[in-house]
């Protein structure tokens, strides 16, 4: 509650959030002010409905403190009972991002929010839209003998992800795709044919599945991103590495949407133009 009120209206406000609170927690008075460490009389005055003041702020605070509510709720300079610890709790968590195919925390991510559009930063190209070869090159490193096992439980994973009516924007900066082109960088010592394979599957599925499929690309000089995947209104996730950040309050889930907006706007390529450039790219592969 961010706007500015009478204190008499503040008064009655704390009165009646102070009683909610007692009750859901099952505090008595008497309970309350050994807690608290005031007389019954002053829990009692608190509730009182000829009472006009607000309370001071340490008594305040030691009420809340006592019903595992916020401060600030009980004073009616919040809509949110938690405390802040609380929420932080809740909407900011990091969890472990494994190097592997099949990471549960990000499929039961999109199962989520499955039906809503999804925006995607990649640390590479996405998962996907790799070919098999381009998956095993990749993974094989880490999996070893388990790669074709995981390549095939990750694809029908992925098919589910892109039969779950969401709607996917992916943003990559031009130098990716050139870096994997000229198999340089991290994609050094891809072979041709993968990478040639690998350019016409994304020409291909782009063909296919958009508008619901949207590839931007920027420039990296000019704007700039993390990894990064925002779930609808729900969720948003930071790839660190070795973990994802994600955030589930609204206001940063909104700030985040934003920056995908604004990559968008000032992608070099557009969504429609973006098969030019794979066509381009595909011509500069050499044996």
């Amino acid at each position: 509650m961010g706007q500015r009120i009478d204190k008499r209206l503040r008064a009655t406000l704390f009165r009646d959030r102070l009683a909610r609170a007692m009750g859901e927690k099952g505090v008595s008075q008497s309970g309350l002010a050994r807690a608290v460490g005031v007389d019954r009389s002053t829990v009692s005055q608190l509730l009182s409905g000829d009472e006009t003041r607000l309370p001071n702020a340490h008594l305040a605070a030691e009420c809340a403190s006592a019903l595992g509510v916020s401060a600030d709720w009980l004073l009616g300079l919040s809509e949110r009972p938690e405390k802040l610890a609380d929420l932080m709790a809740t909407s900011l968590t990091m969890t472990e991002a494994p190097r592997a195919l099949i990471d549960e925390r990000i499929f039961a991510w999109h199962q989520e929010a499955a039906g809503y559009k999804i925006r995607h930063v990649p640390a590479t190209l996405p998962d996907m839209l790799k070919t098999r070869a381009m998956l095993r090159w990749e993974y094989e490193p880490q999996l070893g003998r388990t790669a074709e096992q995981a390549i095939g439980a990750s694809e029908d994973r992925l098919a589910w992800m892109r039969g779950a009516r969401s709607d996917y924007e992916i943003a990559l900066p031009l130098h990716e795709l050139r870096s994997f082109a000229q198999a340089t960088g991290y994609y050094q010592g891809l072979p041709a044919w993968v990478r040639r394979e690998q350019l016409n599957r994304l020409l291909g599925l782009l063909d296919q599945l958009y508008p619901s499929l949207r590839l931007y690309i920027f420039d990296a000089r000019r704007v700039f991103s993390a990894p990064i995947t925002i779930f609808g209104p729900m969720l948003a996730v930071l790839y660190l590495g070795r973990h994802y950040l994600a955030f589930r309050d609204s206001d940063r889930v909104a700030s985040f949407s934003q920056h995908f907006d604004w990559l968008v706007r000032e992608a070099e390529v557009g969504a429609r133009d973006v098969p030019v450039i794979l066509r381009e790219l595909l011509d500069q592969i050499e044996d």
